[in-house]
């Protein structure tokens, strides 16, 4: 393990857990006595498969797990989810080394790096197939040329989070110097948005519901890396070879219910907006959908579990690049699709 590994993996308890969708308004809706529905859900509870999962930061990116979990989707493939929020992209895989989780879903380089450095890691499916990032400003005008970014201050998560990665590349590609021609000013994952608005830089390198929220108030897209970058395994399903060899008939149920969800969010996209609502109830409902809009405009949740491999040989030539990894694990050692192709077989 790095020592950027080692730097976050006690941070893995800070994961904020988040209310889950509960089934039983249905049968409350129904008339069923509480002492009934307790019982049923007691019943119920029993024969599912617990699950930990760490998820990155709680994001519209992530938009195929919620419409998962709200469709029930997971359910009926037998698993009880329980989704915590863990800060950052080396928090959640740090979730995963340390016994806490069991999947986690963020930058699949966690699992490379681990990989490189002589631990495990395992990547069994795509979540999000492109950079779900967009360039965000109040006070600029729209981004043609990447050199168009010289001389502004850009807001992103702290290095290594994925955003960072994909504007270091961006400035450099451009020939741009980073801290001279261009700086990035790190904040917490999450506040991007806000510190832009707030005047601390010119851009800021944000994720969905974020800019949705920051158009209402007056901002727009000025620069979009889904189109930028093309294909990207932005966000991997991350797990442990011990987990699969223990449980593969677990880590089945989970890909199987994600290509089910995917499909799912792009053939219902007015349900996906239900379950965006659902997911981030402190923002206005227009601001919502025109987030979930923009998702499955730019095609940025995944449109199936597989992971293909010019999304990831686009994503290990951005790290090996910016030095994140060295790229030295072949494409069918690092992911095994195996689960995903059962998946995309068992539902044509």
């Amino acid at each position: 393990m790095t020592d950027r590994l080692r730097r976050y993996a006690s941070l893995q308890n800070m994961a904020l857990s988040r209310r889950r969708f509960l089934a039983a308004s249905a049968a409350m809706a129904a008339g069923v006595s509480a002492s009934s529905l307790t019982g049923l859900t007691s019943a119920r509870a029993a024969t599912l498969k617990t699950v930990r999962f760490s998820e990155a930061v709680h994001n519209l990116g992530y938009i195929n797990l919620y419409v998962g979990i709200h469709a029930g989707i997971f359910e009926k493939n037998g698993l009880d989810m329980k989704v915590s929020a863990a800060g950052g992209d080396t928090q959640t895989f740090a979730a995963v080394l340390g016994g806490s989780a069991d999947f986690a879903i963020g930058d699949a380089t966690m699992a490379q790096i681990s990989r490189e450095n002589g631990g495990p890691g395992v990547v069994v499916g795509t979540v999000v197939q492109r950079a779900h990032y967009f360039g965000v400003s109040k006070t600029l005008q729209p981004i043609i040329d990447p050199k168009g970014f010289k001389g502004l201050k850009i807001v992103t998560s702290p290095e290594p989070n994925t955003n960072y990665s994909v504007a270091k590349r961006l400035i450099e590609s451009a020939g741009l110097k980073l801290g001279t021609d261009a700086t990035i000013v790190p904040v917490s994952p999450g506040t991007e948005i806000a510190a832009m608005l707030a005047g601390q830089a010119d851009i800021a390198i944000a994720y969905q519901p974020g800019v949705a929220a920051a158009e209402a108030q007056g901002a727009k897209v000025v620069f979009d890396f889904s189109s930028y970058i093309g294909p990207f395994c932005n966000t991997g399903i991350m797990v442990l070879p011990s987990t699969i060899q223990k449980d593969p008939a677990m880590v089945q149920a989970l890909v199987t219910s994600f290509e089910e969800a995917s499909r799912k969010t792009y053939s219902d996209p007015a349900f996906a907006k239900q379950v965006a609502r659902k997911e981030f109830p402190d923002l206005p409902g227009e601001v919502v959908d025109g987030a979930i809009d923009a998702e499955l405009k730019y095609l940025i949740p995944a449109q199936s579990v597989v992971t293909k491999a010019d999304q990831w040989k686009n994503l290990m030539d951005m790290q090996v690049y910016l030095g994140n990894a060295k790229g030295s694990i072949p494409f069918d050692q690092i992911i095994d699709n195996s689960f995903a192709e059962k998946a995309v077989a068992s539902l044509k």
